[in-house]
């Protein structure tokens, strides 16, 4: 439970007395932010007398009366403002006017208590400014998040082109002054890897925007009827060149048609980014099996391959964004570290899960589940983010 600390100032005795009795056991649930608040409170005499108290500590939640001898709430208020601090003041008066409420809000009173008042009223004022504050200190702190992740991200992203804009530039140089002298043969070799390096430049490019247009939620989403089997036959035929060339035999397992309501391209981004990797991470001459199971509600899909195989310290920050496992056999393999990050992303979409299971040395299997979505006689029900 969160504690807020309540300044009581009040030249009545009896008021400091009431307000530290009404809020000593009383808590507020917020369930906006999903928190629980209680009170820690302390009094003053005069506006002088709280101003020394704020110095020393400043409030959370200041509950001021207006007439006071010496200075007033208002010109408390005003000392307040001056000092740049951020406290949430309620004014407590018996002789409230129009324009002495005009000044008060204009100085930063975020509401009002008349005297007499009730513990009841008392406390439905102070649980309205626990709710306020609470949802203020929660907007901070998801904006100070964001601009965390922002600056994580982009400073991810930065070492992810530096490196290959290096090597590009590297090798260019050499080229452009003809270090190897003047017969192009001898830059084939410079030139295959600059091409290598741009193709993993613009593959951490388009993973980038398929990312961005998941999260944002601004991508328009065309959920239909669609059979998975057909997409995950596109994938396989994708990576058959690279897997042929490299002796990989590439297996699906699934007979019958497998239909799901779902948004093809996000999909097949799922599908290519595993079959790809099962062949990309596999050894020459190995073997991947893509397997596709359902039920009325699930479709599941597992791919495994034969490749290297993971540690347990790998596997459980696999599906994080810009994750690239290094490791004598893949540091040569281009990759975004963003394609299973994508995976994971999507199977939320689709109120799924990731997983997989591996071993180093044998090889790895990625499972993915997605819910089927609504009844296929009603495709138009329930599809969720089409709009």
């Amino acid at each position: 439970m969160d504690t807020l600390r309540v300044l009581v100032v009040d030249d009545e005795l009896g008021i400091r007395h009431s307000v530290s009795r009404a809020l000593r056991d009383f808590t507020v649930v917020v369930p906006d932010v999903d928190v629980e608040v209680g009170f820690a409170v302390d009094s003053a005499a005069s506006g002088e007398e709280a101003l020394e108290k704020i110095d020393e500590q400043a409030p959370d939640v200041l509950l001021l009366d207006h007439q006071m001898g010496g200075m007033t709430g208002i010109e408390v208020i005003e000392q307040i403002a001056a000092r740049e601090l951020s406290i949430l003041t309620v004014m407590i008066t018996a002789f409230a006017t129009i324009s002495t409420a005009v000044r008060a809000t204009k100085s930063g009173a975020f509401d009002f208590v008349p005297k007499p008042f009730t513990p009841a009223e008392l406390k439905e004022t102070v649980r309205k400014a626990a709710a306020h504050l609470m949802t203020q200190r929660r907007a901070r702190q998801m904006a100070e998040e964001k601009r965390r992740v922002r600056f994580e991200f982009i400073r991810v992203l930065g070492h992810e082109l530096k490196a290959p804009l290096g090597a590009v530039e590297s090798y260019l140089t050499i080229i452009k002054n003809r270090t190897l002298g003047n017969e192009l043969d001898a830059y084939d070799q410079m030139i295959d890897r600059c091409l290598i390096r741009t193709e993993g430049m613009g593959k951490l490019i388009l993973d980038l925007l398929d990312m961005t247009r998941i999260e944002s939620g601004q991508k328009v989403r065309e959920v239909r009827e669609i059979n998975v089997l057909t997409l995950a036959r596109s994938a396989v035929e994708n990576v058959a060149p690279v897997a042929a060339d490299r002796g990989i035999e590439v297996i699906l397992h699934c007979e019958e048609d497998v239909l799901m309501l779902g948004d093809e391209g996000e999909i097949q981004i799922v599908l290519n980014n595993l079959v790809s990797n099962a062949v990309k991470y596999n050894r020459d001459g190995g073997r991947v099996d893509v397997r596709l199971n359902c039920d009325t509600e699930i479709v599941d899909i597992a791919v495994s391959d034969t490749g290297f195989g993971l540690s347990s310290e790998d596997r459980s920050r696999l599906f994080n964004d810009f994750v690239r496992i290094k490791s004598e056999n893949t540091r040569d393999i281009a990759g975004s570290g963003l394609g299973l990050s994508i995976v994971k992303k999507i199977s939320d979409l689709y109120e799924g899960s990731c997983s997989v299971t591996s071993e180093l040395g044998v090889g790895s299997t990625f499972s993915v589940s997605l819910n089927r979505g609504v009844s296929l006689e009603n495709p138009n029900n329930g599809s969720r983010g089409d709009k």
